[in-house]
């Protein structure tokens, strides 16, 4: 008689790959290495670097599968074939305990780059937990977003040895890039979410002007950082405006229908250049 692979491995281990699936990945480990980079251009060293990682990670893994959680029913209703949740893969109870544990993890990691530091974050996860349950579905939709993405210089600033809070133009820029992924994020989604009564406020705006807004959102957070430290922006600085302001124009003002991808993509590679721009002056945050 010969055992299936099935047979042997627990469970658990079939429900990894499910899990990672369900989790939102892609933008949580690129929230997590943006916010690395940061802190280690900030002077977080090492150690500190590594607890704004491990902090960073969980806490987006916990948003993650709060979404999935959250809107398991919407998204069978839509035939969401890449929600596992959705697809009865993974039970919505197990997405609730994976977003929780996150969640546990998240709260002594964030607290590792001190009180302050910690409350901070832990600040940003709640506000992208009440995303999912409450303001998704209202014209306050941006606002998690603002606020979480505005308030990561603060974790990062606030662990460094000497804490303090970060110049305006960081969180600036931060709240700026934040709605512009909230607005790229549901650009794709935004038929699916009116016929399930999802009315945030992209959907509200319609797709004809959140394909302009997205990449002006990203080019705006280029803008503040070019002119909002103080002293000459530099070369590198004013290059990468001119190139944001460039690729954004092109981008939306490319014929096309109302379903082209290319303002998504300008305003992604906009917002790289924000990224960019303010890893060049996360030096001079404090």
């Amino acid at each position: 008689m010969s055992l299936h692979p099935s047979d042997v491995l627990p469970r658990t281990t079939h429900r990894i790959p499910v899990l990672l699936r369900s989790c939102h990945l892609e933008p949580a480990v690129a929230v997590t290495v943006f916010a690395t980079l940061l802190a280690v251009a900030a002077g977080r060293g090492a150690a500190g670097s590594a607890a704004v990682a491990a902090a960073v990670l969980t806490g987006q893994l916990s948003v993650g599968w709060c979404n999935d959680a959250a809107d398991a029913r919407r998204d069978t209703a839509c035939g969401r074939r890449d929600k596992p949740v959705a697809t009865g893969e993974l039970a919505p109870l197990a997405a609730v305990v994976a977003a929780a544990t996150a969640l546990g993890l998240c709260v002594p990691l964030s607290l590792l780059s001190g009180v302050g530091a910690g409350a901070a974050h832990l600040g940003m996860v709640a506000t992208g937990w009440s995303y999912n349950l409450l303001f998704k579905r209202t014209v306050l939709s941006p606002l998690p977003y603002a606020v979480a993405f505005g308030s990561l210089p603060a974790f990062i600033t606030l662990g460094l040895p000497s804490p303090s809070w970060p110049a305006w133009w960081a969180m600036t820029s931060g709240a700026l890039l934040g709605v512009g992924a909230h607005v790229v994020n549901v650009l794709p989604d935004i038929d699916d979410d009116l016929a399930t009564g999802v009315r945030g406020l992209p959907q509200r705006l319609g797709r004809a002007t959140c394909r302009w807004l997205a990449p002006f959102l990203m080019l705006a957070a280029v803008g503040v950082l070019a002119a909002g430290p103080p002293g000459a922006a530099g070369g590198r600085g004013l290059g990468l405006a001119v190139a944001a302001g460039a690729v954004a124009v092109a981008g939306t003002a490319m014929p096309s229908d109302l379903r082209s991808r290319w303002p998504f993509r300008a305003a992604i590679v906009v917002a790289g250049m924000a990224v960019a721009q303010l890893l060049l002056r996360a030096s001079e945050m404090t």
